[in-house]
């Protein structure tokens, strides 16, 4: 089966249906000896140099500085998906602080009640939890998937829109 040279998706007839190209005439320009035109992947999207899952995937990587970074970046500050992946990743940071913040004026309590150890267990696992999720996001957008959060997705897709 026929892929468009244009789009990189198959083609069941003379026309790609996602955007129009003729298959007959892209085969006919292809210089002889190329690659066939099928085996090349479909061209990822992207921004100014950069795809937009990379981009993407950066908005994660040092949590709110690098969302906040990729907000001011002129050619990222314009593009929905990155924006979307910006303020998530800001609003993530702040929830992930807060909640911290709150936690350890609650394990300073229990470490008074109960002891070290279950103060600490609790902390930890809570934190591994919090580092499973990140590695997640990044491993997700990095593959193009978009992750909406709960809470904090609608309110970062209100302010990507």
């Amino acid at each position: 089966m026929p892929f468009c040279a244009t789009c990189g998706t198959q083609v069941e007839g003379r026309f790609c249906a996602k955007c129009g190209t003729p298959v007959g005439a892209a085969a006919s320009a292809a210089a002889p000896g190329a690659a066939p035109i099928g085996s090349m992947p479909p061209p990822m999207a992207t921004s100014a140099g950069m795809a937009d899952n990379v981009a993407s995937t950066l908005c994660y990587a040092l949590g709110f500085i690098t969302g906040i970074i990729f907000l001011v970046l002129e050619p990222y500050n314009r593009n929905r998906v990155v924006r979307f992946h910006a303020f998530q990743s800001i609003f993530l940071s702040v929830a992930v602080i807060i909640l911290r913040i709150a936690l350890s004026i609650v394990f300073t309590a229990l470490w008074s009640v109960s002891g070290f150890f279950l103060s600490f267990a609790l902390s930890s696992l809570i934190s591994l939890a919090c580092f499973i999720l990140w590695l997640y996001i990044l491993i997700s957008t990095y593959q193009g998937k978009t992750i909406v959060l709960p809470v904090i997705g609608p309110l970062a897709q209100q302010q990507a829109g």
